[in-house]
Order: C-alpha cells, then structure tokens, then sequence
C-alpha cells in the first residue's frame, strides 16, 4: 500500500482518459436532456464508468465499491466510495453529470456524438460539460486503488443524472438528497465538479425559469380597433416587468467581493404566438426565459415581487402600459357592450436552482485555493452567474460547497465543444493535491 505522499506523484493515464471518454462521448446523442424531444439514458454513461471500475471492486478483490442509485428507468446515478480502513474524514466530488444538452450536428465542425482529437484538445459534445469531468473522477479513484493509497480519509465520488433540465424531477441529486445518499457527505468538503477554467468558483447564481402569456382579442388587422393586440401587450407587459426588476434587484454590493461578471438579470429568450394570418391580431402570445440572480437575493422573495408586478397590471386594466398607436386598447367594448379585457398570465417553469455564495473561510475553499495555485502557479477565483442544481439547498442544509471544473466556459454548450488534456491531467493533480491536504489534516 503507498504512502500517502503518492498522492503528490499522480498523474494523469493519458490514455486510459481518453479511451473512457471516447466511450462516453460516443453515447452523448443518447445523452442530450431537452424534453420531450430528447429524455437522455444516463445509464449508458453508467455502464461505462462501471466497466472501467470493474477490476477494481471490492467483489472483485480491490478497495472500492460503487452504488447505481436509479429512481427512474435508464436514468440512474452512480456512487463511488473509496473507504481505506480506519480514515477519519471525508472529501467528496459531486456534481459532475451524466446528461448533455443538445447538438445540432449541422452547425458542428465535427462529429458532435464522437470524440476527435486534434492535438491537445478533445472535441465532443460533454467534453467540457461534463462527461470529460465523469472521466477525470473515474480515473482519479482507478489510481487510487491501482496503488492502494494509504489514506486518512474517505473519498467519494457522486455522478448525477438529469443536470441539464429539471422539468422531469426526481430523477437525480434531488432524490439523492431525499434518499440519504448524500447525508455522510456534510462530515467534509464537497466539491462540486463542473464550472470550467480550472479556477475556484466562489459563487453560481440562482435560476428561475418563467413563461408570461398574453391574451387579447382576435380581430382583422385592418380594424385593429375591435380587437386586441396580445403581442403588442406582451411586449409592453415585458418592458414594464423588466424595468422594475431592475430597479427592486439592482447590483449587489457583494457582487464585487465575489467577482461577478454580471448582476442579476431577467430577459426572455423564447417567442410564441397564435397561428393566425399575417392579418389578424393574433389572440395570445407567449415569451419564455429566465432570471438569473445572484445569490445574495431570496429566489422566494424574487419570484413573489414579479408576480405581484403582474396582478398589478391586470388588476389596473394596463393603464401603466403605453399604447402603440391611437388606436391599440388594453380593453375594448364588444358588440354586446360588455367590457372585453386583455390579460396576462405569468407562470414559473419547473423548480427553481438556488445560488450559491461560498464560503471563503473554509478549509474547502482554502484547499481549494492552495492546491490551484500549486499546481497552475497562480489562483483567480471567479463567480459565474451560470446555474448548478441543489448546490444553494445542500449550503442552506449545513454542507461546504465549493465550485470548481477543468473544461473552457468559451464552449460551453456552444458548437465545437471541446476540452484540452493538459487542462485536465493539471486537474488530476489539483485533485490529488486536494485529498493530501486533508490527509495530513487528519492523520494530526
């Protein structure tokens, strides 16, 4: 059994990465999470962790054991615990996905469902995001039982499903969190592996998803005074809640403590309206989008604030909103004299992901840090109003959660998706530097 100095010593199997990677980027066509067009089968990632780490099973006369935790048919999780006999703590590496979010081959450059190497970078969709992450993991436990590391503390790894979208629940680290699977993981650090930049992240923001509907009254185009433009209140209604959303949400002072790039934001993203001809005023439309906070502002007090912004507008008949033209209504009178109103709806898509500030003054962060800086010669941490699931619950339930990942945000879920092999064989070492750390800590 090796010293635990031979953490210091491991490097990254090049070739052994980058066998398991093409295998699991060869499944990400069936890995792509946008319901209902594509519901991913993260078992087929599974399946090749599992072979990977099969020799190195405890039924098979190695140190490890692994758990495929699977609450919805093809769709499970997967737990790797490296359990060396008397440790005393525990470090922890969660978060890194077993899903991908879709590519459109025809905009790629490449094969987005094979990997391709060109020199130092691997090119596949789940290179960066975060199947190159899965791979690190595997091959960071493979050499830990390979030598038989004598540590001081236990290790675990936990690979989720169902991270790209949450409109299916209980499919992944939330039932993992329900079910107890991740109750041991609070007695350590949890490291939850998948930003990218090799940088500590020091803070993620939360997520809320929204749809706001209008809904006017179909009429002729060439009599628009009868009818009622829904896209023309949608628009005006958006403009209204944008501009006092910035106004109850403006940048945060810790914002610049944290270093974030941007403040909280909310825009849509989506358009949808009425099949109706080019001359009709179309009865309904629809904008879809997000909200992006940072996380020094309550998700519940967010989401409560719009939503009165828009009972406001219906309960005042629009008379906030501007007309587009001497003859656009909010509320008309209809042929039988009673009053035809406009109306908008706002409803919130799926739960929300909470974000998450880390705490700074943490042994994990500080680790963190130390270890970064070690292996790349300098550390600059950052804060992302990018979003990760559950990371903001499992802070609140007592957990130290720090961020970090080793794959390039210049792709992320962009076109050509790629990861560099240097990046990651410098993050197999910060990893290990990582777990030395805490093994000197305990064993004092």
């Amino acid at each position: 059994m090796a010293g635990h100095d031979a953490l210091l010593q491991l490097e990254l199997n090049e070739e052994r990465y980058v066998s398991l990677l093409t295998k699991l980027i060869g499944e990400s066509k069936h890995l792509q999470n946008c319901p209902p067009k594509f519901v991913p089968e993260e078992d087929r990632s599974v399946g090749h962790v599992l072979d990977a780490l099969k020799p190195y099973l405890k039924e098979n006369g190695g140190p490890l054991t692994v758990e495929h935790p699977t609450y919805v048919p093809k769709r499970g999780n997967c737990i790797i615990k490296y359990q060396p006999e008397g440790a005393k703590g525990i470090v922890s590496f969660v978060g890194s996905h077993l899903d991908v979010v879709p590519a459109n081959p025809e905009t790629w450059e490449r094969n987005p469902f094979e990997l391709t190497r060109e020199g130092d970078k691997l090119y596949g969709r789940g290179t960066t995001d975060c199947l190159g992450h899965v791979a690190l993991i595997t091959e960071l436990f493979i050499q830990l039982a390979e030598k038989k590391i004598n540590l001081n503390t236990n290790v675990v790894a936990v690979f989720i499903a169902s991270e790209e979208n949450s409109t299916i629940v209980d499919v992944g680290v939330d039932m993992l969190l329900k079910d107890g699977k991740l109750d041991e993981l609070k007695n350590g650090p949890v490291y939850w592996v998948d930003s990218a930049d090799s940088q500590p992240c020091m803070g993620t923001a939360a997520a809320i998803m929204w749809r706001l509907r209008a809904e006017g009254h179909l009429f002729h185009s060439g009599l628009p005074h009868k009818g009622i433009n829904s896209m023309e209140l949608l628009q005006e209604s958006m403009k209204y809640i944008q501009e006092h959303f910035y106004k109850e949400f403006p940048p945060h002072e810790k914002e610049e403590l944290y270093q974030f790039a941007t403040p909280s934001t909310m825009k849509p993203t989506q358009v949808n309206s009425a099949e109706v001809s080019v001359n009709q005023l179309p009865p309904w439309s629809e904008m879809c989008g997000d909200i992006r906070m940072t996380p020094f502002y309550k998700v519940d007090e967010v989401m409560s604030k719009i939503q009165s912004w828009v009972t406001e507008l219906n309960e005042t008949k629009f008379a906030a909103l501007p007309k587009r033209g001497p003859v656009s209504k909010y509320f008309i009178t209809g042929p039988d004299g009673k009053e035809i109103c406009g109306k908008v709806v706002l409803k919130y898509e799926g739960e929300p992901f909470k974000g998450i500030a880390c705490n700074l003054e943490s042994d994990g962060h500080k680790m963190l840090r130390d270890s970064t800086e070690k292996v790349l010669g300098d550390v600059k941490p950052y804060s992302i109003t990018g979003s990760l699931p559950l990371v903001g619950d499992l802070q609140e339930a007592g957990f130290d959660v720090q961020v970090c990942g080793y794959g390039h945000s210049s792709v992320y879920h962009g076109d050509n998706e790629y990861c560099s092999v240097s990046a990651m064989a410098n993050a197999m070492k910060i990893l290990a530097r990582i777990l030395h750390g805490y093994n000197v800590k305990y064993a004092a």
